[in-house]
């Protein structure tokens, strides 16, 4: 049967097809253990980390450049976040601290101009790892243990901080403390636990920013340890999809929530998948970090981009500091 073109749109909505995604490196985009990826409307531009190197990224979409910066005396960087109403300052987790850094997006070095707080100081071996602001300008972020074994120790905490306020526990007995989302429209939060190999949901206020009644809605676990698929960063689009990174699998699964049914798997040529965000002039192109961790070989370490999706995400929110 032949399809006129002007039908086309309607024949794939009937028919259940997919129209077909492309995944493309950024050019001079690796990050040995790239995290994090933020996108700012107002600079069109993705923002992220090289974690283990304490390096911020910004890749320019006008430009189609990515822009590296070491901060000055950091050897660590978790995450990246734009702070509202200061265009060049940005929250950063340094160690256990979060610290507001100084950088105009194109040099090569940036400077800690002040901490904001910071926990766990008697852990030294924990560190932050991946942070968000809410849609209401919160932080909320989460440790980890760096050295030894996350799975056996679990001294990891999720947190949450509000400008003028004290940090305060949001959850404890973490592993890794990873991927966060939420979703406005029906008043959920989703939140990853590395080590608990599954994304659970969080009936949420966004007034108060109390997160309550944990659930499960997505299970990684396979038939055995060896093969269960590891949950990393975490993102969602406009109808309420999440796209969960597996840091061993390769994959990026866009999940409906609510029934826990896997819509779409997003392959790369690279296992260790990190994380991702939407951004792009249209929001509709869908930003992925990748780490080189333990020996992986390349193109492990680039950050991409997915187009042809069918999708539109929400752009990074700043944070009230």
């Amino acid at each position: 049967m032949q399809t006129p073109i002007r039908f086309l749109p309607l024949f794939i909505a009937l028919f259940g097809l997919t129209m077909s995604y492309k995944v493309e490196p950024l050019p001079d985009s690796y990050a040995g253990l790239g995290e994090g990826p933020h996108w700012d409307v107002a600079t069109q531009s993705l923002y992220y980390v090289d974690l283990e190197a304490g390096k911020l990224l910004r890749y320019d979409f006008k430009e189609n450049k990515v822009y590296k910066t070491q901060i000055e005396g950091e050897k660590l960087a978790a995450f990246v976040l734009p702070i509202q109403g200061k265009p060049q300052e940005f929250a950063v987790g340094c160690a256990r601290r979060v610290v507001v850094v100084k950088w105009d997006g194109v040099s090569p070095v940036a400077k800690v101009v002040r901490t904001l707080f910071e926990v766990q100081k008697e852990l030294e071996l924990n560190r932050w790892n991946d942070a968000k602001t809410d849609p209401r300008g919160r932080f909320f972020g989460g440790t980890m243990r760096y050295v030894g074994n996350e799975f056996q120790f679990r001294h990891g905490e999720l947190y949450k901080w509000e400008a003028g306020g004290e940090v305060s526990i949001v959850k404890g007995d973490v592993g890794i403390s990873n991927g966060l989302a939420w979703d406005e429209k029906i008043n959920k939060f989703y939140y990853i636990d590395t080590t608990d190999y599954e994304v659970k949901s969080y009936d949420y206020d966004f007034e108060t920013g109390v997160a309550s009644n944990p659930k499960v809605i997505f299970n990684l676990r396979k038939t055995s340890p060896e093969d269960h698929l590891l949950p990393d960063g975490l993102t969602i689009d406009t109808k309420g999809n999440l796209y969960v990174a597996t840091f061993n699998g390769a994959t990026i699964f866009k999940v409906n929530p609510r029934n826990g049914e896997v819509l779409l798997e997003i392959k790369f040529p690279t296992k260790q998948i990190t994380s991702a965000a939407f951004g792009g002039p249209k929001l509709d192109i869908l930003y992925v970090t990748t780490a080189a961790k333990f020996d992986q070989p390349e193109p492990a370490g680039t950050t991409y981009q997915v187009t042809g999706l069918n999708a539109t995400g929400y752009p990074g929110t700043y944070l009230k500091a």
